[in-house]
């Protein structure tokens, strides 16, 4: 909290926009186990705040001296007896015209994962909490807390004999040369000695870099890809799909050529019979795909999706971001070493050129893509947006030949003067919107957690153009405040 303290302007402003995931309101406390499972949820989930004197509703129900000294004491009790390890929230009690109103501040934990009294892990889901039981789920929170690696787990009946021992080879003799002291030990020694297997067993890192067949031991590791017709993953046709497996390097060279060969082709200024660049620039699908790959959640049994529509791709990782990351940090290409022991051989395997740098070249690349963190559904979408389709220029990569792409839709081109530019983050708000909407619910159906993105990416220019509406407008902060789409809105989706 700053100095100057809180207002009571700044609070009601902090409830008109309801409980999220890091905000909740409570009327008031009176059993420390219960208030402990709610700090505990905070902790693992990245903090939050704890408005006590609230009503679920928003209203402000006050609480008075007496009853201050009291919470005071129970959150005091609660947050170093009540759960383990203790935690630290400050807290800041605001004049209202109804009462004081505490608020609590519990930040992110430090030592994840944090359980009740009762030995319960809980994590916030929503406004609400839940607990954890999932041990794939318990595996993750050990991991973000960097007391377990999945990368680094022995994988079960495997020896040095399912390796590629020749590919393996070859990687040594790059990094280290054939000259190396180590270069004669024993397979199973330097193996050891790289953190790729404990002396018997290969660990997932080794599995999956340099393994004959990883999906042996671990089918879910590999990659699904789907190029459809239309945009919908509802639709029951496609026009290419395939199941890619292997080791990473060899899933990496497949998913590759399955994109550059479902993308269309732009001649530009090249002669008429060249192939033509791609629609979308290689770096940008390069950089994504070994994101993807890298830094998926390897405790998750799921394969990474590859989905093509004619407006855009969908590279779908598992594992949703850790909590001490955003969508905004992973923009400006701040990273989460999820998975150490396999960054640390990918660069030498991958085109995989430093931590944190992909996200950031592609966007310089191709600034049409959104980041997508899906906490409930467990997942990590990098969705690009393909260019609007053009008449001329266009080479269809069945054919070859140099005509106007198959959409499904082939419409002609229009103008800039009919039609103002509209954004791919406006453009899919307006496509979700179908009544009135309150801003929790539209963030639920883009599948967007950072509320500010939100913000900053879709509502804001989706208002300033004119493109939707306030359903109260002369109160722009009102917690009843929904959003529709204007006649103007409804005309650009038709």
């Amino acid at each position: 909290m700053s100095n100057k303290g809180m207002t009571e302007s700044e609070l009601l402003q902090q409830i008109a926009l309801g409980e999220d995931s890091r905000h909740q309101f409570k009327r008031t406390v009176n059993h420390p186990d219960a208030l402990a499972a709610e700090l505990v949820a905070f902790s693992n989930s990245g903090g939050g705040t704890l408005l006590i004197g609230v009503n679920d509703d928003g209203s402000i129900a006050g609480l008075n001296a007496i009853e201050v000294r009291r919470i005071n004491q129970l959150l005091s009790n609660a947050a170093s007896q009540h759960l383990r390890p203790p935690v630290h929230p400050l807290t800041e009690n605001v004049h209202t015209q109804h009462g004081l109103v505490i608020v609590v501040s519990i930040p992110d934990g430090l030592s994840k994962p944090y359980l009740d009294h009762q030995g319960r892990i809980w994590v916030k889901q929503g406004a609400d909490k839940r607990h954890v039981t999932a041990r794939e789920e318990m595996q993750r929170m050990f991991q973000r807390a960097g007391l377990v690696y999945a990368d680094v787990v022995p994988v079960a009946d495997t020896t040095s004999d399912d390796l590629d021992e020749a590919a393996f080879r070859r990687y040594f003799e790059q990094r280290y040369g054939a000259d190396s002291p180590y270069a004669e030990r024993p397979l199973d020694a330097i193996l050891q000695n790289l953190g790729l297997g404990d002396g018997r067993e290969l660990n997932l890192a080794g599995l999956m870099l340099f393994g004959r067949n990883p999906q042996r031991w671990r089918p879910a590791f590999s990659i699904k890809a789907v190029a459809f017709p239309g945009t919908s993953i509802a639709d029951s046709r496609y026009l290419d799909s395939q199941d890619i497996s292997g080791p990473l390097p060899s899933q990496y060279t497949e998913a590759l050529a399955f994109l550059k060969r479902n993308l269309h082709r732009v001649q530009g200024d090249q002669g008429f019979n060249s192939l033509g660049v791609l629609e979308v620039p290689e770096v940008v699908l390069q950089e994504l795909l070994v994101n993807a790959l890298i830094h998926r959640d390897y405790f998750t049994s799921a394969s990474i999706r590859i989905l093509i529509f004619t407006d855009r791709i969908e590279i779908i990782s598992p594992g949703h971001l850790p909590d001490s990351l955003s969508v905004e940090d992973v923009r400006q290409g701040k990273t989460n070493r999820r998975n150490p022991t396999l960054t640390e051989h990918a660069f030498k395997v991958l085109p995989y050129r430093g931590l944190g740098s992909g996200i950031p070249r592609a966007l310089e690349e191709w600034p049409q893509i959104e980041f997508i963190d899906d906490v409930r559904g467990n997942q990590f979408t990098a969705q690009v947006w393909r260019p609007a389709p053009q008449w001329e220029g266009v080479t269809d990569p069945v054919t070859g030949q140099v005509e106007a792409p198959v959409t499904g839709q082939v419409t002609p081109q229009v103008t800039p003067q009919v039609i103002p530019q509209v954004t791919p983050q406006v453009r899919q708000l307006l496509r979700a919107m179908s009544g009135e909407h309150a801003r929790q619910e539209l963030q639920a159906l883009l599948g967007l957690a950072d509320r500010e993105h939100f913000r900053k990416a879709y509502l804001l220019p989706a208002l300033e153009q004119g493109w939707i509406e306030p359903t109260i407008p002369d109160k722009p902060n009102s917690r009843l405040q929904q959003y529709r789409l204007t006649d103007k809105g409804r005309s650009l989706l038709k």
